[in-house]
């Protein structure tokens, strides 16, 4: 995903909002500071920085250390998530939501480090993301992004529920430069839909 928020916003009452429901192979938390080793590991990879706006490359352990306490921080419309395997407790990567602008809508952005690609955990932390999004603030609208040389971003998005809006350039700092990217959105009421399809199945 390559939009990203890193400004300190309000405090709000998402501290009281549970943890996202756990997927099936995945579950969603709260980055500690012994994930830090695996975190500088799967995050300093070019490949991945290019494919976001603020991640540096190199990705080292301060720059770890200012995730997770971001990710610790009461902030409005914000939250920040480990992607970890249900089966070892490991984090594979990151998810989060954040208010860019006030009055625009929440941006999704995600990420997994290289050697989980191809099997389908960042669609279901996305989804467990979406609902937590939808539930938990009053957000209209989701939106999220991915660079046009990223098909597989792509598919996260279409798969989540996610429509295809618009292109536009962005400043990646991993990429060392503008980027062209594709922009989608998620209506709640689309969410409520696709939510009340699963349920009748």
């Amino acid at each position: 995903m390559v939009v990203e928020s890193d400004g300190l916003l309000d405090e709000s009452s998402l501290s009281a909002a549970p943890l996202p429901q756990e997927a099936v192979r995945v579950r969603l938390d709260t980055p500690r500071a012994d994930d830090l080793a695996d975190l500088v590991f799967l995050a300093n990879n070019k490949t991945v920085a290019a494919n976001l706006a603020a991640m540096p490359h190199p990705f080292r352990a301060e720059d770890g250390r200012k995730l997770i306490q971001r990710a610790n921080e009461i902030r409005e419309n914000h939250a920040l998530f480990a992607i970890r395997l249900k089966s070892t407790g490991r984090l594979i990567g990151v998810v989060k939501y954040a208010s860019i602008e006030a009055g625009c809508p929440l941006h999704v952005g995600y990420w997994l480090g290289e050697p989980f690609w191809g099997q389908g955990y960042a669609t279901e932390a996305v989804h467990s993301l979406v609902d937590h999004a939808f539930t938990y603030t009053d957000a209209h609208e989701l939106q999220g992004s991915c660079r046009v040389t990223n098909p597989a971003s792509r598919r996260v998005l279409v798969k989540s529920g996610f429509q295809y809006r618009d292109q536009a350039m962005i400043r990646s700092v991993g990429a060392g430069g503008p980027v062209p990217i594709e922009r989608y959105s998620l209506e709640r009421t689309v969410w409520d839909s696709l939510k009340g399809w699963g349920q009748g199945r």
